[in-house]
């Protein structure tokens, strides 16, 4: 019985981990949002963030878990984008230190703002857990749209990715927040 028991555990498991790899999704096509959120933390992230709102996919960006000695001028030299941009239109969060408060600070920057479409841009292995995180603190009243930025994960990033992602759903699950 016990085996069993272990047996479909293991299946549950796996069949978790598939599905995670599936949720892992490509790049969002041509949609308007109202504002863009980008995590920082990997490559490409920023790139795909500035190419967006260069493109008028939305009025606004908030780039979260800037380190606060940065400055948007760095940023902009860095990106190899318009100064102008970055005055307008680009603001750094540099409170959050982890996925959770990268949420926290772009739900807030959101509901400040009045908006009611967010495109959320990180990495595809990060997206599932980002997204979860970043629902939870907008609630429901805020579409939430993931455009992931494809990568070549290790497959032990991606088993840790997953595990944190059971870790904070069942958090979510049994309201641990």
């Amino acid at each position: 019985m016990i085996w069993r028991g272990a047996a479909l555990a293991v299946l549950f498991w796996v069949l978790g981990f598939a599905v995670f790899m599936m949720s892992l999704g490509q790049p969002l096509e041509a949609r308007t949002t109202d504002a863009i959120v980008v995590l920082t933390g990997g490559p490409g992230r920023i790139d795909r963030g500035i190419a967006l709102l260069e493109e008028k996919a939305a009025r606004r960006m908030l780039i979260s878990g800037v380190d606060p000695d940065v400055r948007p001028g760095e940023l902009a030299a860095e990106y190899q984008a318009d100064r102008a941009l970055f005055d307008c239109c680009i603001d750094l969060g540099q409170e959050a230190v982890d996925t959770r408060s990268n949420a926290d600070e772009a739900a807030a920057w959101v509901r400040g703002h009045g908006y009611a479409s967010v495109r959320l841009v990180t990495s595809d292995w990060h997206m599932p857990r980002a997204h979860l995180e970043l629902a939870h603190a907008l609630g429901n009243d805020i579409e939430l749209l993931g455009d992931p930025v494809p990568t070549r994960p290790r497959l032990r990033t991606l088993f840790a990715e997953y595990h944190k992602y059971l870790i904070r759903r069942a958090a979510l699950l049994i309201r641990f927040d």
